[in-house]
This record gives structure tokens, C-alpha cells and sequence, in this order.
């Protein structure tokens, strides 16, 4: 399979030039010339995606408590800006159509991840697929993945169009069962996992490898000359779009 998406992908929206998984930095990531970029998606208590990595609120907001339990009224009222800078206090934390919305304004090809609350995994795979396929309806789709094979199995018997990625921090030995299993399209793991016989897995398999996070202009050079398929990147003001 070839990949036919941007090769460099801000991390989280904007990487470490904005408050992370925001609507804020999805425009940073567009004003520097990105036309890829990631972002993860959980449940509220009631159901509605949204855009947020960890599974409760202290970090990333000035909220209290997991995100499940919070209704859409609460996570509205959430400052998730203030943690990064003064700059950008306020930020509101976007829901999943806020951001594919924003996407398709600024021509921002996505990689939603999945990211599912302890026993939610199936209803946040299914739930995201099928918004997913909504919000982009006549547009090129996103990409989904997930470290959840629960996530990505529901995704898939949701929407099984939309493509998929199978996301490790170090890939099993069987990898290659669960990615055609689940029929994905894409492998991602983390850096420092990534190892040669991988590598050369993948790429005898034809099957494009994502890499993430790397935040040194050098290495991401050599990974893409090497051919890896894609990088996500926190320092997307050292690493230029070409």
C-alpha cells in the first residue's frame, strides 16, 4: 500500500507551540505550513466526542476528575489553554466536530486517534467511526487508530470504509495477525521501538510505518529517507513541510 499523506503530522494538534489536542493548535499547525495533523478523541459522561489524551482532566484543563464522568455542560465551562501560557488562557476544549470542521476549513489531513476510557473501547471505536464518516462525508477521510484493538474492531464493524492504523509503542512479534484482522492500512509505534527487522517487516509486507515522537530534524531526515512512511512531531517549528 502507498502512502499518500503528508509526511510530517503535528502531534496533537500543534505540538509544543500550543496547548495540545486544541482548535488553537490545529490553526498553528496550518500557519507553519503543516498539512498533517493528529489528535486524540474520548467520550464525555455523555457520549460526545472530544478532544483529549489523558483519561482525566487535571493535566491538560483546570478541571477535576476522569473524563467519563463529566457531561458535555462541564467540559464546555473548561479552561484548556492556561496550563501551556498566559496566551492562550481560555481555550476551550473542542468537541470532535469543532475540530474535523476546522480540518476541512484549513485543508488539515487528520489522524484521529481513538482513545477510549477503561471499558469504553467499544462504544468510543464505534461511536468515532461513525461521526467520523459523517463529518468528512465527500471529503478524504481520516485516518483512525488506536493502541485499543476493541476500539479498532468497532471501528471497523461501524465503518469499515474509513482507514484504520494499528498503533503500538513496541509492536508484538504477531503484529501482522491483529493488522489484518482488524484490515488496516497503516503501522505506527514509537521511535524507540523501532527496530530493523521491523522496518524491514513492514516494508516487505507493504504496509506503511508511522513513527512517532521525533523531535530532532536529523533523525526525522534519516527516517524519511530510509522510508518511513510518516513522522509525528512535538517540534514542528524545527521540522519544516517541505
Amino acid at each position: 500500500m502507498s502512502w499518500r499523506h503528508p509526511r510530517l503530522i503535528a502531534h496533537r494538534g500543534g505540538g509544543a507551540l500550543a496547548p495540545e489536542n486544541t482548535l488553537a493548535g490545529l490553526r498553528i499547525a496550518a500557519s507553519l505550513g503543516y498539512r498533517g495533523v493528529e489528535f486524540d478523541v474520548m467520550l464525555s459522561a455523555d457520549g460526545t466526542p472530544v478532544l483529549i489524551h489523558d483519561e482525566t482532566l487535571e493535566r491538560t484543563t483546570d478541571g477535576r476528575g476522569r473524563v467519563a464522568d463529566a457531561s458535555d455542560a462541564e467540559l464546555a465551562r473548561l479552561d484548556a489553554g492556561s496550563w501551556h501560557s498566559a496566551q492562550f488562557a481560555g481555550e476551550p476544549l473542542p468537541s470532535f466536530g469543532d475540530a474535523a470542521e476546522l480540518c476541512l476549513a484549513l485543508g488539515l489531513w487528520a489522524n484521529v486517534e481513538i482513545k477510549p476510557s477503561a471499558g469504553r473501547e467499544a462504544e468510543t471505536g464505534r461511536k468515532v467511526a461513525l461521526e467520523a464518516r459523517e463529518l468528512w462525508a465527500g471529503a478524504p477521510p481520516p485516518l483512525l487508530s488506536s493502541f485499543s484493538l476493541a476500539a479498532l474492531e468497532a471501528a471497523l464493524e461501524a465503518a469499515p470504509e474509513l482507514p484504520r492504523g494499528l498503533l503500538f509503542e513496541a509492536p508484538p512479534p504477531d503484529w501482522q495477525q491483529a493488522f489484518r484482522r482488524l484490515a488496516c492500512y497503516s503501522l505506527h509505534c514509537s521511535r524507540h521501538c523501532l527496530t530493523p527487522q521491523l522496518f524491514d517487516e513492514a516494508r516487505a509486507a507493504g504496509i506503511p510505518l508511522l513513527v512517532y515522537t521525533v523531535n530532532d530534524p536529523e533523525d526525522a531526515g534519516l527516517l524519511l529517507r530510509q522510508g518511513v512512511a510518516a513522522i509525528f512531531t512535538d517540534r514542528i517549528d524545527l521540522l519544516m513541510p517541505a
